[in-house]
């Protein structure tokens, strides 16, 4: 296929701004669905993604179209994840591309995801296209949108399109822009093979799915290639395009994007951003960009039944299978028994895996609160990578411990500007940058400690803006910090899963609000249960949840006090005994209640 007639380009925009609608419609209109075919967000597979909105897993779809030039094109549109969480795939994604569409909703105009996607495609030096989308609401403001455009990205809007991604409105004259606007891919077919891989999967037929843009040379079945960062060499079975079902082609050449399968068993081989290559006569050096992704957030899995821990461990290990970026490792609480602290990108990827887990393999789970991974400096000069508070070194090794730190950028209307930066700075936020975009919309900027936002800080955000404020953020920096590790001991026994590493400034506070929200959810015994939360061997809360009492003496009218004092010393003597060989059952809501902070 000759390269200039090839088009590739991606969808970028902010959450709920219509770039699956649109995919659905660009499909329709190329003729690539037929109309039994036909259903909504087509290229998000799973249910997760329907009822959330949101694109996970990266696709890609090869559409003919012919101009009203009258030449034949190739349309490759990759799409891209849509969360912050998943911002180095969104980058893989793009810089597969020569293009991207630009989708910006004309009844919210530009938001925080728009902005940090579209400034990672101008870095990429592509062509942008700017798409106002749904342009049939009643109120939209184009107007608004075209200045917000110009003043906050800098793109030119006198070529803007104009789109209903809802209606079909204005695509075709989108489909035209893509073949006049986007450039062709270049490359040398005689060259040594070099392809990116944007993404992978596990068939349980096939093995793994690596999907790939070649950008030199050519590879076919048969053909033996390499991986560059790790040098695993294997033979290609077959390659083929999504158009939009799976399709066998006889090769793979410079501009194409499509699929290869060679027998492959462990998606941990292929990377995200790697470079494919020809085992025989490689590439020099490989394609920029390629980085191996670290998990920002750690959790611990348990199964609800201690007797479950076989089908939560066989669960996990099958959903590794199609998310490379998903850790996990086996891990012994006193409290849970067995499970495993689990490695994510983001707090939206955690709820996602945990959400996966209990709705496609039935397993029911008990999450401990997320935390960040910290760094642990210890007096000798040594450093430790800490994923979970029982895994911090005692306080006298230590010399200092560094947090991670993002910038975050906060889009949000004016009048909402006072609760949002009395929010931040309760989160040991720095403001950077304030920025009137126009007399009611504001940019935010602010260095802010990232577990001060991976609990709930979303969920305040909107509370505080009424839902209106959009946030995007990248991490900046690990940083020193006062931290400490704050402990909840149940009758005097530490309950490791309840531990948090936690601001010095904040450790009361917190301390004292999960002391009496335990106090409230642990169920009474026939002993006294006593909660406390300690900083090291420094108790700085303490909660009782009282015994259920009986009145043995109530059978006993008249008669010598002695009989009486002889039956509550015997009923004394057995909450004793009781009290040390009784065990407390942990209800699953004490441990979601610590993922709340008191209002």
């Amino acid at each position: 296929m000759r390269t200039e007639h090839i088009r590739n380009f991606s969808i970028i925009a902010h959450i709920d701004h219509g770039k699956s609608t649109l995919a659905d419609r660009l499909m329709e209109v190329t003729g690539t669905l037929t109309s039994r075919e036909r259903v909504d967000q087509f290229l998000d597979k799973m249910d997760i993604e329907r009822e959330r909105g949101i694109t996970i897993k990266a696709q890609t779809v090869r559409m003919n179209y012919r101009a009203k030039d009258g030449r034949d094109y190739v349309f490759n549109l990759i799409d891209t994840p849509g969360h912050v969480d998943f911002s180095y795939e969104v980058s893989r994604s793009i810089s597969a591309c020569e293009g991207a569409i630009l989708v910006v909703d004309v009844s919210q105009g530009v938001e925080a995801q728009t902005l940090a996607n579209v400034y990672m495609a101008l870095d990429q030096d592509l062509e942008i296209i700017t798409v106002l989308n749904k342009i049939d609401l009643p109120n939209a403001e184009p107007e608004r949108v075209r200045q917000e455009i110009e003043d906050v990205i800098g793109l030119d809007t006198m070529d803007i399109v104009s789109v209903s991604a809802k209606l079909g409105t204005g695509v075709e004259d989108l489909l035209e822009a893509v073949v006049q606007r986007i450039p062709p891919p270049s490359g040398d077919e005689n060259a040594p093979a070099k392809g990116l891989i944007i993404d992978s999967w596990f068939d349980n037929y096939q093995g793994v799915i690596v999907l790939a843009r070649m950008f030199e040379g050519r590879i076919s079945p048969g053909q033996k290639i390499a991986f560059m960062s790790t040098g695993r060499t294997f033979e290609i079975q077959e390659v083929g395009v999504f158009s939009p079902h799976p399709k066998k082609v006889d090769s793979l050449g410079p501009g194409e994007v499509g699929f290869v399968i060679a027998n492959i068993k462990n998606v941990m081989e292929t990377k995200v951003g790697d470079t494919i290559t020809d085992a025989k006569s490689p590439a020099a050096i490989p394609l920029p960009g390629f980085k191996v992704i670290r998990p920002m957030v750690f959790a611990g899995f348990y199964p609800v039944v201690s007797d479950h821990y076989a089908q939560l461990r066989s669960a996990i290990e099958k959903l590794r299978l199609n998310d490379s970026s998903f850790t996990a490792e086996p891990e012994t609480s006193v409290a849970l028994w067995f499970g495993f602290r689990c490695g994510f990108l983001g707090l939206l990827h955690l709820e996602i895996i945990q959400e996966r887990l209990e709705r496609e393999y039935g397993v029911e789970l008990i999450t401990t609160a997320p935390t960040v991974g910290y760094r642990a400096i210890l007096r000798d000069g040594s450093m430790v990578e800490v994923d979970s508070p029982a895994r911090l070194p005692e306080p006298i090794e230590l010399d200092k411990i560094e947090e991670p730190v993002i910038l975050a950028t906060i889009h949000l209307p004016s009048e909402h500007l006072g609760g949002v930066i009395k929010l931040c700075e309760e989160r040991r936020g720095i403001q950077r940058q304030m920025k009137f975009l126009s007399s009611n919309r504001v940019i935010l900027e602010y260095e802010l400690p990232l577990n001060e936002i991976v609990l709930d800080f979303y969920d305040k955000l909107k509370t505080a803006s009424r839902g209106y404020a959009s946030m995007d953020y990248e991490l900046l920096e690990f940083r020193p910090a006062n931290l400490v590790k704050l402990d909840i001991l149940i009758n005097g026994e530490k309950v490791d899963a309840l531990s948090l590493i936690i601001h010095r400034d904040h450790s009361y506070y917190k301390g004292r609000d999960v002391a009496e929200r335990l106090r409230k959810l642990i169920p009474r015994q026939l002993f006294e249960v006593v909660i406390q939360a300690a900083i090291g061997s420094k108790v700085i809360a303490r909660e009782t949840v009282r015994a259920i009492t009986k009145n043995v003496i109530a059978k006993c009218y008249g008669g010598d006090i002695t009989r009486k004092r002889k039956l509550l010393e015997r009923q004394k003597e057995g909450k004793k005994r009781m009290k040390q060989v009784g065990t407390i059952e942990i209800p699953q809501e004490a441990f979601l209640s610590i993922l709340k902070v008191k209002e």
